[in-house]
């Protein structure tokens, strides 16, 4: 089997993993593997397979994205699964602590109008006590997205609860209150659900 060599990019809150190989004649798919070494976990978890293109004696490239990562370190390697079963592993890389984000933000819901779900991003800058709330038009609540204490970073909810709602349009709140200090940040949006 010929070696992998893995290399790791940060751009943003992603990673991006290239990697390149003279010949996969043999290869059957590449399943990439990731530490976090923020939690207690410290097993090789793997969160994708690519398959192997079949091109012969050709120069192969390849490209795999980590979207939405929290802040902290990363571990990736390669799993070289051969068409005979046969198995090898790339080099270890650790990439650079994705960045905090600077300032609390709640982002525009995606798809917008959805049915029936729906994402919402947001970050939080410092650890903070978090509530994410949605409203009907008349100002009554009509689901609790998130309600705790998260610690910095970079966050995405999907909003399932859409399918016991009537078609209209709702407001999303959120309020985050910041553990160290108890400034509050506030922050609406809204969204549009189509049946």
């Amino acid at each position: 089997l010929e070696p992998v060599s893995l290399a790791s990019e940060v751009r943003g809150q992603n990673i991006v993993l290239n990697w390149s190989i003279q010949t996969d004649m043999n290869s059957d798919r590449f399943e990439i593997q990731r530490i976090d070494t923020k939690t207690s976990d410290s097993s090789w978890n793997t969160i994708s397979s690519l398959k192997a293109a079949d091109l012969g004696d050709t120069n192969v490239t390849y490209s795999y994205s980590d979207t939405k990562l929290q802040s902290g370190n990363y571990q990736y390697r390669l799993k070289i699964v051969d068409k005979d079963s046969s198995i090898s592993y790339s080099n270890v890389v650790e990439t650079a602590i994705v960045a905090l984000p600077k300032s609390f933000t709640l982002s525009q819901n995606y798809p917008n109008p959805f049915n029936p779900t729906t994402k919402i991003d947001y970050q939080v800058p410092v650890d903070a006590r978090v509530i994410l709330e949605v409203y009907n038009i008349k100002d009554h609540n009509v689901a609790e997205i998130v309600n705790q204490d998260q610690s910095a970073g970079n966050y995405s909810v999907d909003f399932g609860s859409a399918v016991k709602l009537a078609s209209g349009v709702y407001i999303y709140r959120m309020i985050a209150t910041e553990k160290a200090t108890g400034i509050n940040f506030s922050a609406i949006r809204k969204m549009m659900l189509l049946k």
